[in-house]
């Protein structure tokens, strides 16, 4: 095979990378509205907050996010700066069941009294110990303020707010998937970045080939 044959077909290779990435599968996210139901010390409240699930993978665990983006409870009295406490559980469904605890830092500053609580960003460590989809859904948020605690409960059965591939520590030689997953606009890029690398090193793989291959055959 001729020198320039085998350059247009290296060139051929590296510009058939991107098209990978675009057909690459990617994994299902999205804001849900939980209506929570929330027991507070001094009676029956609620509200309803669209909850975002973001997950970075990281190693063979993923980083967990939940966001709240309204506020779900309000207390008769002030909170203090540093007063509140947020944690919830993330319920796992499909390949996997059980639930993985998130919490986040006391507020950051002080919350008025009868004003909605805005919760800070939970997040926790979620480790795969099966292979397949996992979905991941807004479990039971607890609010522990001025010595009290205040537990919320999804009244409306939500739906997955992150469905994504996992591949459980040694799935990778079992059969189990080996997908990256895209699962939100803050990690898409570092995911494609990733995957990226992964065709563009298989396209240096067989440029090498080829060059060996045509010094065999010019040999």
């Amino acid at each position: 095979m001729s020198y320039r044959k085998r350059t247009a077909l290296a060139l051929a290779a590296a510009v058939a990378a991107p098209a990978v990435l675009l057909t690459a599968p990617a994994a299902h996210a999205a804001v849900v509205d939980v209506d929570y139901e929330c027991r507070t010390p001094i009676g029956p409240k609620g509200a309803v907050s669209p909850i975002d699930i973001k997950a970075v993978r990281n190693g063979g665990a993923y980083k967990l996010t939940m966001s709240f983006q309204k506020g779900v409870s309000s207390s008769p009295v002030e909170l203090g700066k540093g007063a509140m406490n947020p944690s919830a559980v993330i319920e796992l469904g499909g390949a996997e069941t059980g639930e993985v605890r998130v919490s986040g830092p006391p507020n950051a500053a002080a919350v008025p009294a009868e004003t909605p609580i805005k919760i800070n960003d939970l997040s926790g460590t979620y480790t795969p110990k099966k292979s397949g989809k996992v979905t991941f859904t807004a479990g039971v948020l607890t609010i522990k303020a001025l010595g009290t605690t205040t537990t919320c409960t999804p009244k409306n059965s939500p739906r997955p707010s992150l469905e994504l591939d996992v591949t459980a520590a040694g799935g990778a030689t079992g059969g189990g998937s080996s997908e990256l997953p895209k699962t939100g606009p803050l990690d898409s890029a570092t995911a494609l970045g990733t995957l990226g690398g992964t065709v563009l090193l298989t396209g240096a793989a067989g440029v090498l080939w080829l060059t060996r291959r045509g010094g065999r055959t010019a040999g």
